[in-house]
């Protein structure tokens, strides 16, 4: 049987983490997540509280990682958990809606972010089919499914050189974020009174009580899409060197370093600009708050400087994303549960050669179907039913077979992954009642794999 090699170490494996996760919510979300809050401090107070619970999540997830450090992440946990179904589910879901959507979203915010740089031919029309504007936004759709194609045939040709792509933009976008928040909290041009000041606007909402715990949910599907990604290094386990240590490592700290980055930048920009500005921006889709932020602070060059920032970050995010979430149809298909050529390992590069290209026309195809904040809501909510899964999936092997070898054990157990599922939950609840269009599109496309299941199953 074909397998892939471990190439990656833990310094490779932590910048993939934060690689995957710092892409494009940060700079963008601000500005919905305002709409719905009306108050800065609410604001941060949310990319907190979501930064502790992906924290919950990834330490929860890395017990799982060092127990089993195979290709295919959760879904190789849910086949020791809850059986082969449930995985296939789960596989299925990531094909047809996390994953993949992840990486429509990050290539859509690219081109967004491109288009501010080299302003694109403009086309659109409302036009819709079952509710979906396919010409919406077209020039921006077209650049960003050149970029998926353009990756995909980069990680095609090889895991170590995505991989020290992705390194290297790493860098290159930390140093360019820890200038941008030296530069804003240094700046004499905000206020801290900004900070503070709840909005004024009429159409600004009254939170207590019930609706200001609503508001901080569907907030927190914004702040949680900022730090999406935090489980993707495991579905490359078997590329990892030495990954029963290096695994959980490297998602503990990459995680870490991601909530004190999205923290500082979030004070920044609550600090420049007062909170009515954000929540106005809401209503202009193709703006992005951190370019608009950094023409505050530096005029025009600012705004090129940041909208370069996002490009290098969303180019970096959707490498890392396209690298690690096509190893999930490889492992469906090695067990027989997806189409049986994505389980092709290339002779010459060693990658899952198929895998790459079926994501990538699915993806693709998810670009044209929705907007930026459409996409990115939906596979929100279709994550952590399956986050909840495995936090849960943590508590049942401790029970069931508590002589696996695990060389990590979450801190604080079983408070942490008890916390995070109760979470996942609660979550799940509140995005049916308050944002059921996308949740209804979500939990259709995860339904589609029942008869494809039957239909792999039918022998």
């Amino acid at each position: 049987m074909e397998v892939l090699k471990p190439k990656i170490g833990l310094r490779g494996a932590t910048f993939l983490v934060v690689s995957v996760i710092i892409g494009s919510g940060v700079f963008k979300k601000i500005a919905p997540m305002a709409h719905e809050l009306g108050s800065p401090l609410l604001v941060i107070l949310c990319w907190v509280l979501a930064g502790i619970i992906s924290l919950a999540g990834a330490l929860s997830t890395a017990e799982m990682a060092s127990m089993f450090p195979n290709s295919g992440g959760e879904y190789f946990y849910f086949q020791k958990v809850y059986g082969r179904f449930f995985s296939f589910i789960y596989g299925w879901a990531s094909f047809t809606v996390i994953k993949t959507a992840a990486i429509a979203a990050l290539a859509y915010i690219f081109s967004q972010s491109l288009n501010s740089l080299f302003p694109f031919p403009v086309y659109s029309s409302d036009a819709s089919f079952l509710g979906i504007a396919l010409l919406q936004n077209l020039s921006i759709k077209v650049v960003a499914s050149i970029l998926i194609i353009l990756l995909t045939l980069l990680n095609y040709r090889g895991v170590q050189f995505a991989a020290k792509l992705s390194s290297f933009l790493t860098y290159l976008m930390l140093i360019a974020i820890v200038v941008f928040i030296v530069v804003g909290l240094s700046s004499t041009i905000g206020s801290v009174q900004n900070l503070t000041q709840s909005s004024r606007l009429a159409s600004a909402p009254t939170l207590h009580g019930w609706n200001l715990m609503k508001a901080l949910f569907v907030a927190s599907l914004g702040a949680f899409w900022g730090y999406e990604g935090w489980n993707n290094i495991a579905y490359i386990g078997e590329e990892v060197k030495s990954p029963k240590r290096n695994l959980p490592l490297a998602l503990g700290i990459g995680t870490l370093i991601v909530i004190v980055t999205y923290v500082l930048l979030n004070v920044v920009f609550a600090t420049i600009l007062p909170i009515d500005y954000f929540m106005q921006l809401n209503s202009t889709p193709n703006k992005i708050a951190a370019v608009e932020v950094a023409g505050k602070l530096s005029g025009h060059l600012g705004m090129v400087l940041v909208a370069s920032l996002i490009v290098v970050t969303t180019l970096n995010s959707t490498n890392s994303s396209i690298l690690m979430s096509s190893r999930i149809m490889y492992a469906m298909a090695r067990d027989k549960l997806f189409f049986y050529k994505a389980a092709s390992v290339h002779p010459k590069y060693n990658t899952p050669d198929v895998a790459l290209f079926i994501q990538a026309f699915w993806a693709i195809a998810l670009v044209f179907s929705g907007t930026f904040d459409q996409l990115t809501d939906m596979l929100v909510f279709a994550s952590f039913i399956f986050y909840g899964s495995t936090a849960l999936g943590v508590i049942i092997l401790r029970i069931t077979h508590p002589k696996i070898e695990r060389k990590y054990k979450v801190i604080g157990y079983p408070l942490v992954p008890a916390f995070f599922f109760i979470f996942c939950v609660a979550l799940f609840v509140m995005t049916i009642i308050n944002q059921p269009y996308e949740a209804i599109w979500g939990l259709t496309l995860i339904a589609t794999g029942f008869p494809v299941y039957w239909w792999l199953n039918r022998k």
